[in-house]
C-alpha cells in the first residue's frame, strides 16, 4: 500500500564525519546547523555534546528548529557520558525548559531530561491526541554473522528518528509497556512499529563496492498489534571494496531506509490516524 523508496548514498568515515558535523554547528546557515545537529544525534558520538549545548542556548542560536534538534540530541547522548559533561547537558536542558522563548523547544528539553533520567517524573500525562509508539525488536533474514548487529541498529535508528521527527510521540512508559486500559486512562492512542531486513547484496567492481539493501516495515495498533500498514524500501551505498567499508556501508544502507520510511511514511500515517 506504500510506494518503494529508493535512495543512493555514499558513506564517509565516522570520525571524520563527526568532526565535520561539529564544525558545521557554527555555520552561518541555520539549515546547515540543523542538519548537523540531526546527523550528530544519529551518529550518537558523545564528542558532539558541547557543540549541542551551545546550539541549545537561545543567546547563541536564533533558530528554534536548531535549538529543538540540539535538545533532542542531548537527550540521546546524555546517557553516554558521566560527570561534568552530563551535568552540563542537564543544566542546559533545564535552562531551556524554563527560559527558552519557544514552547516547542521547552517541550523537547523536557522530554530530553526525562530520557536522561533527570526529569521531574516519567509518567506520561497525555490528552486525547497523545500518542504512544512501541518499537519492536526487528528481525533480519540475511543469515549472516551481522544479523544481531543489524537488528540492534534498526531499533536504535527507529527510536532516534521518531524522537527527532516526531518528538511529541511518547516511546517510554513508567513501569514498562502500557496496557490498553493504561493508555486509555491517560488519553493515549497506541501504535506498534516493527521491521525486517530482507536482503543485503554486495557487488564489487575493482576497488569499488555497491551495496544494496531491502527493508520492510509494518505499522499496527498497540497493544493488540492489529496491522494496518506495510512499507517496503530499498537503498544503495557506494564505497570502497574493503571489508570494513562494506560492513559500514551495509549499516548505512539499512539505516537510511529505516530513517526514510519512518520520517516520510510511518510518522505521517500515525498523525493521520489520530487526526493531527
Amino acid at each position: 500500500m506504500f510506494a518503494l523508496v529508493v535512495l543512493l548514498l555514499t558513506r564517509t568515515a565516522h570520525a571524520d564525519n563527526v568532526a565535520t558535523l561539529i564544525g558545521q554547528l557554527e555555520d552561518s546557515s541555520d539549515k546547515v546547523r540543523l542538519s548537523a545537529a540531526l546527523n550528530l544525534t544519529k551518529l550518537g558520538d558523545p564528542k558532539a555534546i558541547l557543540g549541542l549545548i551551545k546550539r541549545l542556548d537561545s543567546n547563541n542560536e536564533s533558530s528554534k528548529n536548531v535549538r529543538s534538534a540540539a535538545a533532542v540530541g542531548l537527550g540521546t547522548l546524555g546517557n553516554k557520558v558521566k560527570g561534568s559533561q552530563r551535568d552540563l547537558a542537564i543544566k542546559a536542558l533545564r535552562n531551556a525548559q524554563a527560559n527558552d522563548p519557544s514552547e516547542f523547544v521547552k517541550v523537547q528539553a523536557e522530554r530530553a531530561l526525562e530520557k536522561i533520567g533527570a526529569g521531574g517524573g516519567s509518567t506520561p500525562t497525555g490528552t486525547g491526541g497523545s500518542i504512544y509508539v512501541n518499537v519492536g525488536p526487528m528481525s533480519s533474514k540475511t543469515g549472516g554473522p551481522n544479523d544481531s548487529k543489524f537488528r540492534a541498529m534498526m531499533v536504535k535508528v527507529s527510536t532516534s528518528t521518531l524522537s527527532s521527527r516526531a518528538p511529541t510521540m511518547q516511546q517510554t512508559w513508567a513501569g514498562g509497556a502500557p496496557t490498553k486500559a493504561q493508555l486509555a486512562s491517560k488519553g493515549f492512542q497506541g501504535f506498534y512499529v516493527d521491521g525486517t531486513l530482507n536482503e543485503v547484496k554486495v557487488e564489487k567492481s575493482g576497488n569499488t563496492a555497491t551495496i544494496s539493501c531491502k527493508v520492510s516495515m509494518l505499522l499496527a495498533s498497540f497493544p493488540d498489534k492489529s496491522v494496518f500498514g506495510f512499507l517496503n524500501g530499498g537503498a544503495k551505498v557506494q564505497g570502497s571494496a574493503s571489508q570494513r567499508d562494506i560492513d559500514l556501508g551495509s549499516e548505512d544502507c539499512v539505516s537510511a531506509v529505516i530513517e526514510d520510511l519512518i520520517a516520510k511514511k510511518i510518522v505521517p500515517t500515525i498523525k493521520s490516524k489520530v487526526g493531527q
